[in-house]
């Protein structure tokens, strides 16, 4: 090996380039943006027996070969997926060479061997995960996909980042835009998908916990997901990797793409980290190898995979990002397109003759992979087979599980009893009773807090905590992510991408904005997570403007296909926790105050449940003619409705908990709700006003708080707001 510490200046990528062409794959880069330009990395002997990162000694690397490899086919199946991702990206003229180029013969391995998969069946419950972090190499996806037999035409890889197509820019999970086979989570915001990544393995720990007897393995399967320098940069990472040590997920392998690149500039220009003595320190077992190296790659992931020591897997390759185009490979320039003027000269090189060249040899040894990975897959229908046979109780279990199925919203509300009407209490309170039976009614359904069980009231009580020591279990409902919410929304996200859990997570409201990114990726990816955020306004009281979110709810309400529902009481927060139970499409925030409100007793139990589930409905009818529409959410309709109650006649009140679903109803209802002859409307909530002027429009009025709050009782913070029965009156009075 050729173990090299380069200044990317022209002389020393010529002397690179030289070097390569004497030792060809052999010749590697190692990631020194690490270590400081005084110190060399090291090499250790590791528990797995081979080479790990230390950080004194000799600068050496040792190949390891494994048995058993074909390594003429798959270096000739590595080029080709190189042109693959050559040609599309060309075509494009847009997308992200580095990539795809540089981990060539790490998704040969993968996919030729170590991964579990049935390409005609992408579905297969006990298939391994994989999951590209960096999500902006998808060519890298797209291109073994196709080759591995997947149902991605060679069309569908030519139409690479075109309208409609199934290979977009960054991988997609399976939603109602796209439904690319083997793509297993969303990512391209960096660093999330290493995260997701970790929350699948914890469902893999789950459903392993859950089902797997004595007699019968049918789950065994692990997560890889492949990252590079940026996915470790971001502070997300930080905190998933902390979690998955924490909790002992050794099915967890992380692949980091080692090339001393991010796009500005030279990856040490940035970082001086030694990135495997961190992992280390947080309990991974990290292994570094020549990211080129099939035998290598090989040896480490099948050593991995056999070694259940509750350490996560960090895989140090180091590669040369961009190989195959030699004006850019090793440099930043190979990050994104800057290659593609070079592509026709690069596959005459390589000896790629044809566009999109997929040899014949090439398909006939996938042929030999797929037979061989489909007799594995009919010997575990074998055994799924006799398990079922076996476990009637715990396969019907499992076949609600993966179908997904809930009881309906009618089965739901009689399985959740009625409050105490003449009683106030806060709807966290309210969700501390509500979640319980619905854990009972879908056993599918987890909890978690980024330690704020205590506050969010949001613990299953005879849920079980899920992890490693103390009282836990794989088998728990309640997840402890520690003071991690943008980790929490990562890792819940991988456990609805693995499709058999409802994850739900909680923190306080104001503190959403650590996680928005995640909810972001989860509304747009269509899975069905829960957020449970309490302490939702000005009413937190002596907290300050800190703790007191004032944009929070309108900022989250503009997330297309994120349900935010704030519920005014216990009631209603039933409908909201049963629509968050049921929703199948998208994610939901259930928005939950700190201070007591008042039980709507005057409103009947069925209209405030039934009518959460509608969005929005009527609390209050008028009598006589109607002169005035008040709409509130939360908190605030009690106020509302104490304020129609003294001005008599002509008031209508609507409550509205989520306008998303409101706004879904058919035209019918909403003017039957909001009757578009009465423009005399105004809305209150404690928060900024700016999305309820589509209900309110110019001529309408809201109350609303459009500053940060101030320290003191929460009752007087309402007060001097203006969130009040007293102002509602007085404001709507003006109106009439």
């Amino acid at each position: 090996f050729f173990y090299i510490r380069k200044e990317f200046t022209m002389m020393s990528k010529v002397a690179l380039m030289a070097v390569l062409a004497v030792g060809g794959a052999s010749a590697f880069v190692p990631t020194t943006g690490f270590l400081p330009k005084a110190r060399m990395a090291t090499s250790a002997t590791s528990s797995l027996g081979l080479r790990t990162a230390g950080r004194t000694g000799s600068a050496s690397l040792k190949m390891q070969v494994a048995a058993g490899q074909d390594t003429a086919a798959l270096t000739r199946v590595a080029t080709e997926a190189r042109g693959l991702a050559m040609d599309s990206i060309a075509a494009a003229k847009s997308g992200h060479l580095g990539l795809p180029l540089g981990c060539a013969e790490i998704g040969a391995v993968l996919f030729s061997d170590f991964l579990q998969y049935n390409p005609k069946d992408p579905q297969w419950i006990n298939r391994d995960r994989f999951v590209l972090s960096g999500g902006h190499g998808s060519m890298f996806l797209y291109s073994w996909l196709h080759i591995a037999g997947y149902d991605i035409p060679m069309d569908e890889v030519k139409n690479f980042r075109q309208y409609h197509s199934m290979t977009p820019g960054h991988p997609e999970f399976p939603n109602s835009e796209h439904n690319t086979p083997g793509i297993e989570a969303t990512t391209g915001p960096l660093g999330q998908g290493v995260v997701n990544a970790a929350g699948i393995a914890a469902a893999q720990k789950m459903e392993q916990a859950m089902f797997n007897t004595k007699d019968h393995e049918i789950f065994d399967s692990v997560t890889v997901a492949l990252c590079g320098d940026g996915c470790l940069q971001e502070g997300i990472s930080h905190e998933g990797a902390c979690f998955a040590a924490h909790e002992g997920l050794d099915n967890l392998i992380i692949v980091y793409d080692s090339n001393d690149v991010t796009l500005d500039k030279m990856a040490e220009y940035t970082q001086s980290e030694d990135t495997a003595a961190r992992y280390e320190a947080y309990g991974w077992e990290v292994v570094t190898i020549d990211g080129h190296d099939l035998g290598a790659i090989k040896k480490t992931m099948d050593d991995f995979r056999t070694a259940k020591n509750g350490k996560p897997k960090l895989l140090i390759a180091k590669t040369i990002i961009g190989k195959g185009i030699d004006e850019v490979a090793g440099t930043n320039a190979a990050h994104g397109e800057a290659g593609v003027a070079y592509v026709e000269d690069a596959k005459e090189k390589l000896g790629l003759k044809e566009p999109w060249e997929v040899s014949s040899d090439t398909r006939d040894f996938f042929k030999g992979v797929t037979t061989s990975k489909t007799e594995a897959y009919n010997k575990w229908q074998d055994t799924f087979k006799a398990w079922k046979g076996a476990n009637k109780d715990l396969a019907k279990k499992l076949d609600t599980f993966v179908k997904g199925e809930v009881p309906s919203a009618e089965e739901m509300f009689k399985g959740i009893p009625e409050f105490d009407q003449d009683k106030d209490l806060a709807t966290r309170e309210a969700g501390s009773v509500i979640i319980n039976p619905v854990a009972d009614l879908v056993p599918q359904f987890l909890s978690g807090s980024a330690d704020l069980h205590g506050s969010n009231k949001n613990y299953i009580k005879t849920g079980g905590n899920f992890g490693r020591g103390f009282d836990k279990t794989y088998t728990g409902k309640n997840f402890y992510f520690g003071i991690r919410e943008h980790a929490m929304g990562a890792i819940m996200n991988g456990i609805a991408f693995h499709g058999m859990f409802r994850p739900s997570g909680a923190t306080f409201l104001v503190f959403v904005c650590y996680m928005r990114a995640t909810m972001r990726v989860a509304a747009l990816a269509e899975i069905p997570t829960t957020y449970i955020l309490t302490h939702d306004s000005i009413g937190v009281g002596e907290d300050g403007p800190t703790h007191q979110p004032v944009e929070t709810v309108s900022s989250l309400r503009v997330f297309p296909n994120l349900d935010v529902m704030r519920p005014a009481d216990p009631e209603e927060t039933v409908g909201a926790y049963v629509h968050s139970a049921q929703r199948k499409d998208g994610p939901t925030a259930l928005i939950l105050t700190r201070q007591n409100v008042r039980t709507l007793k005057e409103i009947p139990v069925k209209t405030r449940r039934e009518g959460t589930l509608k969005g929005g409905y009527i609390a209050h009818k008028e009598k006589g003619d109607l002169k005035l529409v008040i709409l509130a959410a939360g908190s605030e309709l009690q106020w509302a409705m104490d304020a129609a109650k003294e001005i008599g006649e002509g008031v209508r009140v609507v409550s509205m908990p989520c306008m998303s679903i409101f706004d879904k109803q058919d035209q019918k209802y909403r003017d039957e709700v909001l009757p578009p002859s009465c423009r005399n409307r105004m809305a209150m909530e404690a928060g900024v006003a700016s999305p309820w002027y589509k209900y309110v429009g110019l001529d309408g009025k809201v109350v609303s708080v459009e500053k940060f709050g101030f320290s003191a009782p929460g009752d007087i913070v309402m007060k001097e707001f203006g969130m009040t029965a007293e102002n509602c009156l007085k404001e709507a009075k003006a109106m009439m």
